[in-house]
């Protein structure tokens, strides 16, 4: 018997008695990391110290968290051995090494194979089941080279302060902010924050991040600033007082070329905290599975992409089509 692997809401380990980034309370759940769509008022967690932490600010409540540290070995019960490992996708992201009798699963969570200069380095262990997220899973998303993202950043910020103008660049409060203030801080530029992002930026620097310097968005002193906010703030208050200002988002889906009028901004950057379609195969390729759950984004398109290569892949809880000979 092999593991059996069930989704609703979340993955579900049904012979050990554990889910995976449940996104509805359940009894036992181990949390990639702290966005919201893989969070939820569980009873007990197990995550890594930054995940809880970040946790703690986002949901409410008392929980029973088991802490572990990058490759500490613990025991689940059931004769299943958990072990987590950096992930790439935010500080703290990890990923879940599985072990029984049966062999081992690796779970990814959202995951990112390039290097992040606000996240621990991935790192991909083998394992005989793999479940992954393949948000970018179709061979036209290919980032660009890092450095490449980052300059193009930079530079509109300094064009916009050089022409007297706020630049607004929105990203997600949680990892997405930490990023942009790493390249821009780093870049020489004053950086101001949204409430949102500052609070949680404050948390990173209290794990131990080494950040540049930053300060809470002033509304009688922001001109000669970067300002980083959230994407649903450039549709309300407090951010339609800023004038002039030019905005960008930072997102993968800027590779899609109608990012920045879905935004309603001025630019687009395709800045992502996943990994892009070369690394999804790259990972396939470091954890060599004998079979691959796929999960969110193109799915079934890139387990389809598994299959022709050879790799017994399938959509978790999506209905497969079939690839049949002629």
């Amino acid at each position: 018997m092999g593991w059996e692997v069930k989704f609703q809401q979340g993955v579900n380990l049904p012979q050990i008695g554990w889910w995976l980034d449940a996104q509805k309370s359940q009894m036992r759940s181990f949390v990639s990391h702290a966005h919201s769509d893989h969070i939820a008022s569980h009873r007990e967690i197990v995550a890594t110290r930054a995940t809880a932490s970040l946790m703690r600010l986002r949901i409410s409540g008392r929980r029973q968290e088991t802490i572990l540290e990058y490759g500490q070995a613990w025991d689940a019960e059931f004769g299943c051995e958990f072990k987590l490992h950096p992930a790439g996708h935010i500080l703290g992201s990890a990923m879940l090494q599985a072990t029984n009798e049966h062999g081992s699963l690796l779970y990814t969570g959202d995951f990112k194979l390039r290097p992040s200069l606000a996240a621990e380095p991935c790192v991909a262990p083998r394992a005989d089941v793999l479940i992954m997220e393949t948000t970018f899973g179709l061979p036209r998303y290919v980032f660009p080279p890092p450095e490449q993202i980052e300059r193009e950043i930079v530079d509109f910020c300094r064009t916009a302060l050089a022409d007297k103008i706020t630049p607004v660049l929105y990203a997600y409060s949680l990892g997405k902010t930490q990023e942009l203030l790493q390249i821009v801080g780093c870049a020489g530029l004053p950086v101001m924050l949204h409430v949102h992002g500052y609070r949680l930026t404050q948390r990173y620097a209290e794990l131990g991040m080494k950040l540049p310097r930053f300060a809470p968005l002033d509304p009688g002193n922001y001109a000669g600033y970067v300002i980083i906010a959230p994407p649903m703030s450039g549709q309300s208050e407090p951010l339609t007082w800023i004038n002039p200002k030019r905005t960008a988002v930072a997102t993968g889906w800027a590779l899609d070329g109608s990012a920045k009028y879905q935004y309603g901004c001025d630019a687009a950057f395709p800045l992502s905290d996943h990994a892009d379609f070369p690394d999804l195969l790259a990972f396939v390729d470091q954890v060599q599975p004998k079979i691959v759950y796929t999960l969110h984004g193109f799915a079934k398109e890139f387990a389809a992409t598994l299959r022709a290569r050879g790799i017994e892949a399938w959509a978790i809880g999506q209905q497969n089509q079939m690839d049949l000979a002629l």
